[in-house]
């Protein structure tokens, strides 16, 4: 009989994750498997469940490499000068990632995220640096803006953001004159009325 495979839990993990994105470029998660994951890496699911301590661990780490991607999409927009033009920018490079990897975004957001321990911080860290972004650009875009209205309305531009997005997904946005909605305009006039609104307030 051979001998199974060993694995350095670095090059174990590296394997995991590269057949766990081979599988969500295709498939959604429901479907997979801690033992399809394990055939696919040469090892048993036992090996698995050692280096990870759970199916559900695992797949945070998915979610890791996800938020990673994400900031990796939208950091050269951080370049752009304008304010107003970098989160019109964010949200349309937000709505390309989930249409371009729609079930990694599923997983990210279908299931619940890490509740303690390591993952939990890095996961929290990487959200609130999302955050952090928009954040910025609403405060130089309104510059008398204070810390915690920024932080609101950040989160209230997001969520906004974020319910578009999933419903051009789900393809719930709706018909005008038989034509569907496209998010991408939804979007512009969000961010544009919403700005607007800002700018008109604390003038």
């Amino acid at each position: 009989m051979a001998r199974p495979r060993q694995h350095a839990p670095e090059t174990l993990h590296a394997q995991v994750m590269s057949a766990s994105d081979a599988w969500l470029t295709t498939q959604p998660v429901h479907k997979l498997s801690l033992r399809f994951l394990a055939r696919e890496v040469g090892c048993a699911p036992s090996t698995l469940l050692k280096l990870y301590g759970s199916f559900g661990n695992l797949l945070q780490y998915v979610n890791l490499e996800t938020l990673g991607r994400l900031h990796h999409a939208v950091a050269p927009l951080l370049e752009e000068p304008s304010p107003e033009a970098r989160l019109k920018e964010l949200a349309m490079a937000y709505w390309r990632f989930a249409r371009s990897d729609i079930y990694r975004w599923q997983l990210l957001f279908d299931y619940p995220l890490a509740q303690e321990g390591e993952l939990d911080h890095r996961q929290s860290d990487m959200i609130e640096g999302l955050f952090l972004r928009v954040e910025e650009s609403l405060k130089e875009y309104q510059p008398n803006l204070d810390e915690a209205e920024a932080r609101r309305l950040a989160r209230t531009l997001w969520g906004s953001v974020h319910g578009l997005v999933q419903l051009g997904l789900n393809e719930r946005l709706g018909y005008w004159q038989s034509e569907p909605l496209e998010v991408q305009q939804l979007l512009e006039q969000l961010l544009t009325t919403m700005l607007n609104g800002l700018r008109v307030d604390r003038s």
